[in-house]
This record gives C-alpha cells, sequence and structure tokens, in this order.
C-alpha cells in the first residue's frame, strides 16, 4: 500500500498570536495535500476526473502536539481508507518523518469524506473505474493512528 507524500511549506502568516500553526491552518495544508494528491489522476480521454469537480463533506482532525515556523517544510502523508460508489475518505498524517538523528513527531492526525461532483449537472456523481483504479493503490483501511475504519 502506497501512501501519497507532499512537502508542504510553512508560512510565517500561518502563526497564531500563541506562537504556533494554527487550528485553521491545518485544514489549508490537507488541503494542498488533498489536491496534489487527487489532481495527479488525468482524464482518461474525455471523461471526469477529480479535477472535474469534487466537494469536501466532512472533517476530521485530532491535533496532537504544536507545530512552529520553521523554514522546513512538514510532510504530508494521505491514503484512502474508505472507497465506496459516491464518495471516499482520505486519512492523513501531518508529521516530521523518523530520520536518523530524530524520532518521527506527528503533529496532526485527520480525515475528510470527499464526494466527487459534476459542475455541469451540479450534483454527486459515482466513483469511475479509472478513479477506482488509481485510488486502489493508496488504499489501506487503517486510518490515522492505524486505526481501522
Amino acid at each position: 500500500m502506497a501512501r501519497h507524500l507532499y512537502h508542504c511549506p510553512l508560512r510565517w502568516a500561518d502563526m497564531d498570536a500563541f506562537g504556533h500553526v494554527n487550528n485553521v491552518v491545518f485544514l489549508r495544508y490537507l488541503e494542498e495535500a488533498r489536491i496534489d494528491f487527487m489532481f495527479r489522476l488525468k482524464p482518461e480521454g474525455d471523461g471526469p476526473s477529480f479535477s472535474g469537480g469534487s466537494v469536501v463533506a466532512r472533517h476530521e482532525i485530532d491535533y496532537l502536539r504544536p507545530l512552529v515556523h520553521r523554514h522546513a517544510p512538514v510532510t504530508i502523508e494521505s491514503w484512502v481508507t474508505n472507497l465506496r460508489a459516491a464518495a471516499l475518505t482520505i486519512a492523513y498524517e501531518v508529521k516530521d518523518p523518523e530520520t536518523a538523528d530524530s524520532p518521527e513527531v506527528v503533529y496532526a492526525r485527520a480525515s475528510t469524506v470527499v464526494v466527487p461532483y459534476d459542475l455541469k449537472a451540479e450534483r454527486p456523481r459515482r466513483i469511475t473505474a479509472y478513479e477506482r483504479e488509481y485510488l486502489e493503490k493508496y488504499r489501506d483501511d487503517a486510518g490515522p493512528g492505524g486505526l481501522v475504519a
């Protein structure tokens, strides 16, 4: 099972009055990682892909430790934990991976329910076979923190 890795830069403006990255900014980080993950799937011919539209139905975030501004990006791992006919759940870990010099540090664990959306018809649509094939490569029923969905 593969995980999508996104290296997210931290911006000075991301900090709040307490000197750490504001909780709302984490949603922006997840959005950047999700777009990088999902929009790598190019439309098949003239068929739909997630670049043709999707909407967020739900977010859940567990904040585990403060993240402070620095010049090094934070890593966001993404994977699919639930894949249904017309929705999917993406799990994330916002972290610094383990290195030879330091242990892994997890700042937040989160999940997002995404619904493919037909922008012209203005309604949800089903996940295509092409999209499903791409998403299955990143599927793992273990959610953030290893909990089975």
